[in-house]
């Protein structure tokens, strides 16, 4: 059972996250496409709810693996495979500074990271 203690840790390891990706685009010249990490991060999490709910429309009958869930985390890991390449591709090509990308990759983790953890600590746990 998480606690009020969870809930603070969560939102400042987040907050973190989103200060150290404003922070790249900011500190190394007025370049803001490191925020586009911020959306594939935040995206991520959604394609799994969403086939994992398509996945099962009925809560009485379980199934084990189905074509649904495996697409969403598919979908997942390419977009969490993208918050991390982005900015390398970005440095790669010179448009950011290598600094901003290490800064745009670790607050990007730590921002998925958070999400990952609030949907494990948070889960409802339904016993029939």
């Amino acid at each position: 059972m998480a606690g009020l203690k969870t809930i603070i840790v969560l939102s400042f390891i987040l907050a973190i996250g989103f200060l150290l990706v404003i922070l790249s685009s900011a500190l190394f010249g007025p370049n803001y496409f490191p925020l586009l990490v911020v959306a594939t991060y935040v995206l991520a999490p959604l394609p799994n709810a969403i086939c994992s709910r398509c996945a099962m429309p009925d809560d009485f009958i379980e199934s084990g693996s189905s074509g649904f869930v495996d697409f969403g985390r598919f979908l997942t890991g390419f977009l969490v495979v993208t918050g991390m390449a982005l900015p390398a591709l970005l440095a790669h090509s010179g448009i950011i500074q290598i600094p901003a990308m290490i800064m745009s990759i670790i607050g990007g983790l730590l921002v998925y990271g958070t999400v990952v953890s609030f949907g494990m600590f948070f889960q409802e746990e339904t016993d029939f």
